[in-house]
């Protein structure tokens, strides 16, 4: 992006000031992140680009950090965000002559974000956080929070999305995927246990991040002691096992989605057990009887509905994620069903559980 436009946005949110400083920040992939800052530091922001191709309403976005920002503050609780801050106009997001929407927070002074969670603490840390955040925000009205994606998490659409692929995909696709496809069908009692909770009130929607790793958390440089999550931009209602469950996929695994080593491909028991563990602890007692007794669904859930997601792109062409090879999609929907393979067979040996029977 042009420093002009940049210069541009920075002096609509910190003021009319010659030779605001402007530093790129972070290894997101979505949106344009910078930190801005007058010529005498007194005052720094997080400035973003919002990437509007992915996330289409970008008020939606604003009004929902802004709702969760006011419940924070005003029930000061444990867990807080970086203030979201208005531009010149009074507003919290500001709209360029390209037509990009930026928004800015306030940036927190000696804060990390770490790559990756390489031990079973820093996976226990991750757990906790997320569910103390979600947690904090059980009182909210969740009414007044958009939903940013619609049907992100729903099971039932995204099978009905692969169903529609498998119809209408080219033989050759069709033929390489033959074994992926009948797998994930003889799975299809996931999708009715998703569809006997989704009007269930027993399992309410609850304020999840949907995006939890460890880059998404910040840490005291000084202390190593979390301060708070961020990226909260597709932080919307629902159900229990979104958050969790996504956290078991990615970091429960011992390889990436990428990886093609399909011998290898295993879950590391200590790390699960660190996830749950520091997940039922960050939340508390706020989860109901029903969602604890089905708690180990969310894994199974998440690392499904993935799998379903990849071949689902594979036999519509490539046309939602980069691919680096012609047959990366279908690799990676192998990969995951093969850890959904490796979690069903855990999950049998240590815990009894059986989610087909």
């Amino acid at each position: 992006m042009h420093q002009e436009v940049i210069q541009k946005a920075a002096a609509r949110f910190l003021g009319p000031e010659e030779d605001i400083l402007v530093e790129s920040l972070g290894n997101g992939l979505i949106h344009h992140t910078y930190k801005i800052a007058g010529p005498l530091q007194q005052k720094k922001l997080v400035l973003q680009a919002i990437n509007t191709n992915i996330f289409t309403s970008p008020s939606c976005i604003a009004n929902n950090y802004q709702e969760i920002y006011n419940y924070l503050q005003a029930h000061n609780g444990k867990v807080s965000i970086p203030a979201p801050q208005r531009n010149s106009d009074g507003k919290l997001i500001w709209v360029d002559e390209e037509k990009n929407y930026w928004r800015a927070t306030a940036f927190i002074e000696h804060s990390y974000s770490p790559t990756n969670a390489v031990t079973e603490d820093e996976a226990y840390t991750v757990a906790k956080s997320f569910a103390a955040f979600t947690r904090s925000l059980a009182g909210i009205d969740i009414a007044k929070l958009k939903e940013i994606i619609p049907g992100f998490h729903n099971l039932s659409l995204r099978f009905n999305q692969f169903e529609q692929a498998v119809r209408k995909a080219p033989v050759q696709r069709l033929l390489k995927s033959t074994h992926i496809i009948a797998e994930l069908r003889q799975r299809k009692k996931l999708v009715s246990f998703y569809e006997s909770i989704h009007y269930d009130t027993n399992y309410p929607y609850r304020v999840m991040h949907h995006d939890c790793k460890i880059s998404n958390i910040l840490f005291d440089k000084n202390t190593n002691n979390v301060i708070c999550p961020v990226d909260l931009d597709t932080t919307m209602p629902g159900k229990f096992f979104s958050d969790l469950g996504d956290m078991i996929r990615t970091m429960a695994c011992n390889v990436d989605e990428n990886s093609t080593d399909w011998e290898s491909i295993k879950v590391r028991p200590s790390f699960y057990q660190a996830i749950l563990k520091g997940y039922l602890e960050g939340v508390g007692n706020i989860f109901t009887p029903q969602e604890i007794d089905h708690i180990h669904y969310s894994g199974l859930i998440l690392t499904y509905m993935q799998s379903l997601r990849f071949i689902t792109d594979f036999l519509n062409g490539d046309v939602y994620y980069k691919i680096n090879h012609p047959e990366q999609n279908l690799s990676r929907a192998l990969n995951q069903l093969i850890l959904l393979e490796k979690l069903e067979e855990y999950l049998k040996a240590s815990f009894s559980f059986t989610p087909y029977s």
